[in-house]
């Protein structure tokens, strides 16, 4: 998967990854993270992951979190190998397996490419042979790009190899739209009120007629929903002419939400309860 961001704020991909390493933790996993040589010192970075709470530094004390630099594990010795990479990360996996560990989570700075000049169509190739080693359900990865050092262009084909991300923030929204509606997923909060109505706006009246339509919305990558916003979608579902279908697929929490602010009590809305989607197996880019 991918970590998003622009370059603008500095603090939002270490948002991300302090949410990322503190799952990893709860979860009992190991975690790498591969830092660039000229980023942070490791003391630097564990500081600012555990930002006071202790549980981070306990983690690299007991060896539950490993630091190391790029360099180290793409060109140690200046050149890249794609089998050779692949083999250390396969090791790796092992490694956290035999120390008993549930899993392992990386994040890798992709700034070595860059570095050592490397073609981007060889790195393109790369991201797309290390796919196998998502099928692994003890494996889990975020590939860190900078889109000031690669270009937005890049980022978007590497997400095209890996298109799963992660959100750019933790209060922001990700909408993608599809042939029978789209995708909300991020928070849904008073900070991004405006955009997901918006986008509920926008996916509800797509089509030119006024006959009845049929809209999926996909809301299960929807972290957080406020009552404000959840109010706001079974409003909109309620103003859809007679006959129509707003088919909100949702985890079990949203889906209680909306149970109990009365969505039952639209006829031109469905609620569709299903089991949240393991996020982790899946490759990515990142942009930072």
């Amino acid at each position: 998967m991918g970590a998003g961001g622009d370059g603008d704020d500095g603090e939002s991909p270490w948002k991300v990854f302090t949410a990322y390493t503190r799952t990893s933790l709860a979860r009992g996993e190991k975690i790498l993270l591969v830092m660039d040589p000229d980023d942070l010192s490791d003391d630097e970075v564990v500081s600012l992951l555990d930002r006071g709470g202790g549980q981070v530094v306990t983690a690299r004390a007991s060896g539950q979190l490993s630091l190391k630099r790029n360099t180290e594990m793409y060109v140690p010795d200046g050149r890249f190998l794609e089998q050779r990479t692949i083999d250390a990360y396969t090791a790796e996996v092992d490694r956290a397996f035999s120390e008993g560990w549930s899993g392992l989570r990386v994040t890798a700075d992709m700034s070595w490419a860059s570095r050592v000049n490397l073609d981007q169509d060889r790195l393109l190739d790369y991201e797309a042979s290390v796919a196998p080693l998502f099928t692994d359900p003890l494996f889990t990865a975020i590939c860190w790009y900078d889109r000031q050092r690669f270009g937005d262009g890049m980022a978007a084909d590497v997400g095209k190899v890996h298109p799963l991300r992660v959100m750019e923030r933790l209060d922001a929204l990700d909408v993608t739209e599809s042939p029978d509606g789209g995708r909300i997923a991020g928070s849904a909060e008073p900070s991004t009120r405006t955009e997901f109505v918006e986008a509920l706006r926008e996916a509800l009246e797509r089509r030119e007629d006024s006959g009845p339509r049929r809209v999926v919305l996909d809301l299960r990558d929807l972290c957080f929903m406020e009552a404000h916003c959840a109010w706001q979608l079974i409003s909109l579902a309620s103003s859809l002419p007679t006959g129509s279908e707003l088919t909100v697929r949702c985890g079990e929490l949203l889906g209680l939400v909306l149970d109990q602010l009365g969505a039952g009590e639209v006829p031109q809305l469905v609620v569709s309860v299903e089991e949240e989607r393991e996020s982790g197996n899946d490759g990515g880019e990142g942009a930072r």
